[in-house]
Order: structure tokens, then C-alpha cells, then sequence
């Protein structure tokens, strides 16, 4: 029940009864009661996944001493289910989590192994339930962890062994980016491993058992492991903070019965709350000094004098002469031309292109495409299909060429403007381009477009039209896409909506203005419009 608690003033302050409870029994126990041990116990899980989900590649050498200064002994489990769970909602941050990982296991090793083993007990979860997310974290958790040294080489081993035992789209796409990420690391403990893992994607590609895409993606980790995987590196130079002698290295078999040990997640009160308390005040002093600073922020400090001793000496050499773009176009240029195929030019290609440099292979493809006949776009399409189904970067290259050959119609030529429509008409019919990216910076109205510009959509629509039909393409124009919709036929005025339904008819597509979703009343005042074409030039 409610307590009255008297106040300086002589008067009494209502307590409700939960707090009144919990001041009774702390006063009964004092430091070592289990009230005083589970506020300190949320304290600690709050302090542990603050610090955690605040770590970046910039601020961990920041934020790691202020780890090490709680309790992780008692919050084992509480780091490792942190680790985890920002780990799946922050992927992109994978390797910040797992030097994290390796800077806590070579202090703490339980850390590491109780990690490791949830790891692996979520990946066979994963796999057994086709659960493709969760499998890929792991997976990409794991690679991050090998390459730090936190787990043994014949762990990803394992891993691979499973994934590509008996092949599926999901397993193989998984294991495809598992040697993207530790490739580079295995090559250098375990190269006829390597070789033989390569050799299981090369039978799996040739028996055609998966999806195309996935084909695609396993010829795309064929070509960096021939660029032996530069821009894949194992660890980043600041990321790289525990010695290779300091590491400890746990071995997990996939295969054993494995505890994951979740008791440790939970409150538990204990008898020698201040005995580990003082022991781990010990260890805190060992591993971080007296003055509470560890190793991390001396050789900051060094680095920073080292800098500022030869700041004088250094000396940083620019090239401004584009001497790698220009040899990059030319040998894209005559690939392109010596292919006989758009197969054999997107092998080619992908074998030549290094990760960044997608953008400037779809604006080669463009301005190739451009200084051919109309003709011969079909090769240009087709190729581009190709690379489009490999990554979701080259994708955005395609569309930032489409922006630019729209934004700069005026400058092209006829001919060069019915080529560039042409090939991005195949990537649009084909799906290998969002429409929303492409057409979302068109917009049909007197105002935003000029003679220039109205020749590059009639164009691009009419071969679109003879690619699908001009039903399927009212659909697509007039579909759930709002973006699409409201470009192609804009709504804010009567007088945009009579020219963009006036233009498309005058280039003998009025089957797309059929379809126009609204009431049957504006379809009414919009159609007679129709009959004035000559109102616009094309």
C-alpha cells in the first residue's frame, strides 16, 4: 500500500506503492539486495546497447573505452545480443560491429565464443526455414568475424559446404556474397579451399539450376576475384585494431550441438555481486590504465604527432590529366566493337569493370549507342538488359544517362536522339530500368519541353508501343505508379492535361489516353481535344 514520507519542511509527500516496495527492500538489503542489483542490471543493458548502436567507423576508438568501462563480464550476454540485433537492422555497419567483437573477445574471449555460437545456431535456422534475411545477416556477421580473426577459416568453410551442398537461388546468393566479404581473408589462409569453392560455383553456373540473376551474380564474384578482390578488402585501415598475436580464435563447428547460453540475457540475482563487481574493477584498471584511457587513444595521439612531424614532407600528387578514365573508355570502347554478341560484350565488360565504375560503363554504352545507326540499338539494349539484371548500380547508372541525354536534347542531334530513345525504350520495355527512376523527370507539359525533347519521347514511346503494344503501354502509363502517372500526364491544370493527351495522339498513340483513370465527366471535357493535334509541334 501507498506510504507517506515526511519532507524538510515538516509536511509528508505521497509515495506510490511500486517505489515504496522498492526503497523497503533495498533498504532491507543495501548494495547487495536484489533491488540494488537489478538497477543496476538495466543500467547496464541501457549503458551496453547505447554504446553499441552509436558506433561508427569514425568513433569507435571513442566509443570502445567507454564499453570496456562497463561490466561486460556480467553483461556478456547483453553484448552479443546488442551486437546481433543492431547488426540485422544495420547491415551496412556489419564490419564497425564486428571490430567492435574483435576488440572486446581479445580482452574478454568469452565474448566471442558466445557470439560465434549464436551465430552459427541462427544460421542453420535460417537455412533449415529457407529464412533468406536472417541467413544473410549471419552470414555477412561471420565473414566480418573471419576476417577479424574472431572465427577459424574452416568455420566459413562449413558454412559454404552447407550453402552449396545442394543449390538454391537463395543459398547461393548467400554464399556468393559470403566470398565477396571474406574471400580475401581465405585466399591467404586457405587458398585450395578457395579454389575448390570456385570451382562448386563454376559447375553450379554451368548446369544453369538457378535463376538467371544468380548466374549473373556468380560471374560478377568470378571477375573480383580475378581483380583479387580490390575494393573487397578483409579489414579497413580503421577498423584494423587488435594485433594478430593479441586475437583469440574460436573454432565452431556447424555440426555439434551448440548452447546458446540465453540465461545470460535475463536478470539473476547473485550472492557475489560485489566480489565480481571489485574483480572486474581489477580487470577494467588492466585493460584500460589507472587514468582510464586505453591503447586506442595513445596511438591516436602518436599518429597525430607522427602527422604533424611530417606535414612538411609530405606531398600529394593529383592527377588532373584523367589518364585511367581515358584508358577505361578506350577499352570499353573496343570491346564493345570487337563483340560479336551482346553476351560475349557483357562478359567482356564485366571482367573489365572494377566496383565504381558501373556509372561511367552505362554512359559508354550510351555514347556508343549514339554514334550508331538506329538499327543497331538492339545490341546496345540487349547488353544493357544484361548488366542492368547484375547489380542495382548499374541500374542508377542507366538512369542518371537517361537524365543527362534528356536534360541535354537541344545539344544532340536527330539521329543521336533517336538512337539514345531507342535503347532506353528495350530497358524500359524490358523491365531492366524502374520506370518511376526514368520517366519521374519527364514531364509532358508545353512548359518543360521543347521541340528537342518532344522528338527524344515520341520516339522513345513508339518504339516502346511496338516492343509491348499500345494497350500493355496504357497500362503501364496509366498504372498504380503515381510517379509515372502524374509525369506523363500531369493534372494540375486542364490546359497540361489537354497537351500531354493532344501530343500522344498527334504521334499515334491515342489508344494510351483511352485508359486515363478519372471520372467519366473530365474524360468528357479532355477527348474533344483531341481533335486539334496541330495545336503542338513535334
Amino acid at each position: 500500500m501507498a506510504r507517506s514520507m515526511p519532507t524538510p519542511t515538516g509536511g509528508s509527500m505521497y509515495v506510490p506503492p511500486p517505489r515504496a516496495a522498492a526503497a523497503a527492500e533495498y533498504a532491507a538489503g543495501g548494495k547487495t539486495g536484489p533491488a540494488y542489483q537489478r538497477q543496476t542490471w538495466d543500467a547496464l543493458r541501457r549503458s551496453i546497447t547505447g554504446h553499441v548502436n552509436k558506433a561508427t567507423a569514425a568513433n569507435i576508438r571513442h566509443v570502445l573505452p567507454e564499453l570496456l568501462a562497463e561490466n561486460l563480464v556480467r553483461g556478456r550476454g547483453l553484448l552479443c545480443r546488442a551486437l546481433l540485433r543492431s547488426q540485422v537492422a544495420c547491415p551496412a555497419f556489419t564490419d564497425v560491429f564486428a571490430a567492435v567483437a574483435a576488440v572486446v573477445n581479445s580482452k574478454i574471449p568469452d565474448v566471442g565464443r558466445i557470439l560465434l555460437v549464436r551465430l552459427v545456431i541462427r544460421l542453420r535456422r535460417g537455412h533449415a526455414t529457407g529464412d533468406k534475411p536472417q541467413l544473410a545477416a549471419a552470414a555477412r556477421f561471420v565473414a566480418h568475424l573471419v576476417n577479424q580473426g574472431v572465427a577459424h577459416e574452416l568455420l566459413a568453410l562449413e558454412l559454404l559446404e552447407m550453402l552449396l551442398a545442394e543449390p538454391t537461388d537463395d543459398g547461393v546468393e548467400v554464399a556468393v556474397g559470403f566470398v565477396a566479404e571474406c574471400g580475401a581473408a581465405l585466399s591467404e589462409g586457405c587458398p585450395r579451399a578457395v579454389d575448390a569453392v570456385f570451382d562448386r560455383l563454376r559447375s553450379i553456373l554451368v548446369d544453369g539450376g538457378v535463376d538467371k540473376r544468380v548466374g549473373f551474380l556468380i560471374e560478377g564474384v568470378f571477375a573480383v576475384r580475378r581483380a583479387r578482390f580490390r575494393g573487397h578488402p578483409p579489414v579497413r585501415p580503421e577498423l584494423d585494431l587488435v594485433e594478430q598475436d593479441d586475437q583469440f580464435t574460436h573454432q565452431v563447428e556447424i555440426s555439434l550441438q551448440l548452447d546458446p547460453e540465453t540465461h545470460l540475457d535475463v536478470f539473476t540475482p547473485s550472492a557475489t555481486f560485489l566480489q565480481d563487481e571489485t574483480a572486474y574493477d581489477d580487470l577494467k584498471r588492466s585493460i584500460l590504465g589507472d587514468d582510464g584511457h586505453d591503447d586506442y587513444d595513445e596511438y591516436d595521439a602518436e599518429s597525430e604527432c607522427e602527422d604533424g612531424d611530417d606535414e612538411d614532407m609530405d606531398v600529394t600528387i593529383k592527377d588532373e590529366t584523367e589518364t585511367n578514365l581515358i584508358g577505361l573508355r578506350r577499352t570499353i570502347y573496343l570491346t564493345i566493337m570487337s563483340s560479336a554478341g551482346a553476351e560475349e560484350a557483357g562478359h567482356k565488360l564485366l571482367s573489365i569493370v572494377r566496383p565504381g565504375q558501373e556509372a561511367e560503363l552505362c554512359a559508354m554504352i550510351v555514347e556508343c549507342c549514339k554514334q550508331e545507326r538506329a538499327s543497331k540499338t538492339r545490341f546496345y539494349g540487349q547488353l544493357g538488359q544484361r548488366l542492368c539484371r547484375v547489380g542495382r548500380a548499374y541500374q542508377a547508372g542507366f538512369e542518371a544517362c537517361f537524365a543527362r541525354c534528356y536534360a541535354a536534347a537541344h545539344r544532340m542531334g536527330t539521329d543521336e536522339l533517336r538512337a539514345a530513345a531507342g535503347l532506353f525504350a528495350q530497358l524500359l520495355a524490358a523491365d531492366a530500368v524502374p520506370w518511376g527512376g526514368v520517366l519521374g523527370g519527364v514531364r509532358v507539359t508545353e512548359e518543360d519541353t521543347t521541340s528537342s525533347s518532344r522528338i527524344f519521347i515520341k520516339t522513345l514511346f513508339q518504339e516502346m508501343a511496338e516492343q509491348l503494344g499500345v494497350r500493355v503501354l496504357g497500362r503501364r502509363m496509366n498504372g498504380d505508379d503515381p510517379v509515372v502517372r502524374d509525369a506523363l500526364f500531369p493534372r494540375d491544370s486542364a490546359k497540361n492535361a489537354r497537351f500531354a493527351i493532344d501530343f500522344f495522339t498527334a504521334i499515334g498513340l491515342e489508344g494510351v489516353t483511352l485508359n486515363l483513370p478519372g471520372s467519366s465527366c473530365c474524360l468528357k471535357v479532355i477527348h474533344p481535344l483531341l481533335l486539334h493535334p496541330h495545336e503542338i509541334s513535334v
